[in-house]
């Protein structure tokens, strides 16, 4: 992949804590085959909106638990709204919440407590299949 400029990935959640464990679980480069990721923290539903609509953001990952308004709605509404619309990864309250996120049309779920291991290898498939899409 010759991509040189950064990935824009978008982490969205009201919890600061939440954003920070996601990006230090990704770090700044995830895959030696994919470019150096650039982060953009969003903490309410609003300004999500805002950057997707810009159309500047790779991935986005959103918390499904966020207040007052969840990852999972955003993402359903991203997807019925943005085309096209960049992937969307849906951090869950639990394993068994995977259907929601199924419901909402995310490409990829990854339960909380955060596995870095499978958030790395979920974000790095994505991003691969997005720098494959655009030809780059």
């Amino acid at each position: 992949m010759t991509r040189r400029e950064p990935l824009r990935v978008l982490v969205y959640s009201d919890d600061a804590t939440t954003r920070a464990t996601v990006i230090l679980a990704l770090g700044k480069r995830p895959h030696p085959d994919l470019p150096e990721l650039e982060y953009i923290e969003v903490a309410t539903g609003p300004v999500v909106i805002q950057h997707l609509d810009a159309g500047n953001i790779d991935l986005a990952i959103l918390d499904g638990e966020a207040v007052p308004v969840g990852g999972m709605g955003i993402a359903k509404q991203l997807k019925d709204e943005i085309d096209p619309c960049p992937p969307i990864l849906v951090l869950t309250g639990r394993p068994d919440d995977a259907w929601l996120a199924n419901w909402s049309r995310a490409e990829a779920a990854v339960p909380q407590p955060i596995d870095p291991i499978r958030l790395g290898a979920e974000v790095v498939a994505l991003l691969r299949r997005r720098v494959a899409s655009q030809g780059v």
